[in-house]
């Protein structure tokens, strides 16, 4: 008995836990371990619902060079990064595939707000450079050419005729850093200038500006916000530099003190600021009038790197709220009725057991929900239809119990024995089961990475959460439930069979 007791205090505690995650005003977990304001310990936790539920776009991108000139592999890279621009979104579990057949790329984007700016973030090269323009700045927004890039134009052009393609530029790729927190910015001694009128028509008349370093000397790239103490009335974005760009960085600004080191994003200024002093750390900031999502936008763009491929917009496909809310009140009312017969089946047709099944079920679904919030897993028509054939799961692992305890008691034993055996004989049964749709989950899951079919990655993962769950509800949290309930209704049970099933 005292080890029942000790599981029962574990199952409370488990709920309880459950139950607080799933609370819908639940604030998450925020704390300020080191007094700095800045929370150390960040959960949020959350409800995350997929493009089927919540509604967003789909978005086909296409290479907007000739067919031939695409390279599959340059075509892989775009999607990789398209994918990590996706993901610097924070937009939850989005799709991105390549379209067998085609030079297009497939992006899913559940919950998006803005979505011009989503597709402006994925689908620009972000070839940023750091240019020289020397005694004489250019006002932002200025179209410029540099002779890198017309390098990079007649490399391309070059490639082009011997039949290859190039990439268009280069840039940031990998994972970046972790961003420093603004205690540790060494901001360098920048200062934005006052535009100077008629730049504009000089650059286009044909002059060619020097880059001095490229996108490809960043190591990471990280937003600041405004901050009137460091002189920042508007969202800015710091940069770490590689030890190459470091050192041509300090270099560079060391013999061009009072000169003006443009900041240029795809052919555009974006920021001109004027050299104060040599600049010999390895952090910098890109200052300009930047909103919360441009600078985000840049960010993403410098992180993740530059496409190898220009991408278009074939179609764009606006998923609707509205059918996301008809979709989840019809699933949550399917998922009402699944249980509420489910309950009752196992009330009915096995009397004190089915009481124990029904606790344990509950029991079982609270912590599904629980840990959907918190991973989170992003909740879609397939992936609720997994739980719902996980709740049936639960079930039979149960059935297969009591069914054996039936069989014992008829067989003569005495209901210790029968509840003894029933429980060590089925849990073979249940954890082969298991296990075994735990494995074809897994294919599925790996299936769903392949175009077309990742619709079915969601129901996997909860399907196999499910399961796993399942091995502690339907055995252990069952089984505490029902040597507590017969602990206390042994004699009655003893003189009425019937209340067992039998």
């Amino acid at each position: 008995m005292t080890t029942h007791l000790r599981w029962l205090a574990i199952i409370v505690v488990i709920t309880a836990a459950s139950l607080w995650i799933i609370w819908p005003d639940n604030p998450g977990i925020h704390i300020d371990t080191d007094g700095d304001g800045e929370p150390d310990i960040d959960k949020t936790i959350e409800t995350r619902l997929g493009l089927d539920l919540v509604g967003g776009i789909r978005v086909l991108l296409a290479a907007d060079m000739p067919a031939g000139e695409v390279d599959a592999g340059d075509m892989e890279t775009a999607r990789r990064i398209v994918e990590n621009r996706v993901n610097g979104l924070g937009v939850t579990e989005p799709i991105v595939q390549l379209q067998p057949g085609s030079n297009s790329i497939i992006v899913e984007l559940p919950g998006i707000e803005d979505p011009d700016m989503a597709i402006a973030t994925i689908r620009e090269t972000g070839l940023l450079e750091f240019v020289n323009f020397g005694s004489t700045p250019l006002e932002i927004g200025t179209r410029v050419m540099t002779d890198y890039r017309l390098e990079l134009q007649q490399q391309a052009e070059e490639a082009q005729s011997e039949g290859t393609v190039t990439p268009e530029s280069e840039a940031t790729e990998g994972t970046p850093s972790e961003s420093p927190t603004p205690e540790e910015e060494a901001t360098p001694t920048e200062a934005e200038p006052t535009p100077t009128e008629g730049e504009g028509e000089e650059e286009y008349s044909g002059r060619v500006y020097h880059t001095v370093m490229t996108g490809a000397h960043l190591a990471s790239a990280y937003l600041i916000p405004p901050d009137p103490a460091r002189g920042l009335s508007s969202y800015a974005v710091g940069f770490e530099l590689n030890e190459e760009g470091h050192q041509i960085f300090s270099e560079y600004t060391s013999t061009h003190v009072q000169q003006y080191l443009g900041i240029v994003l795809d052919g555009e200024v974006i920021s001109a600021p004027r050299i104060r002093e040599a600049i010999t750390d390895v952090r910098g900031m890109i200052t300009g009038s930047f909103t919360r999502d441009s600078a985000e936008q840049l960010v993403i763009q410098l992180r993740y790197g530059a496409l190898p491929v220009p991408l278009r917009v074939e179609s764009v496909e606006t998923v609707g709220p509205t059918l996301g809310a008809v979709s989840i009140e019809r699933s949550v009312r399917a998922g009402v009725i699944g249980v509420i017969t489910v309950l009752l089946f196992m009330l009915i047709y096995y009397r004190v057991p089915g009481i124990a099944a029904d606790l344990a079920l509950l029991v079982f679904a609270a912590i599904n929900f629980a840990v959907f919030r918190w991973v989170p897993v992003t909740l879609t028509l397939p992936a609720i239809t997994g739980f719902l054939i996980s709740v049936g799961t639960a079930v039979d692992g149960n059935i297969l119990i009591f069914e054996r305890m039936k069989e014992e008691l008829r067989a003569g034993r005495s209901l210790q024995g029968a509840v003894k055996a029933g429980f060590e004989r089925a849990w073979t049964s249940i954890r082969d089961s298991n296990l075994s749709t735990i494995i074809i989950c897994a294919v599925l899951y790996l299936f769903g990475s392949t175009f077309g079919a990742s619709v079915v990655r969601g129901f996997a993962i909860t399907l196999a959460l499910g399961l796993v769950i399942n091995l502690f509800t339907a055995v252990i949290a069952t089984r505490t439930f029902l040597a507590l309930i017969l602990n206390f209704t042994r004699e009655q049970i003893e003189k009425h069979r019937w209340l067992l099933g039998v």
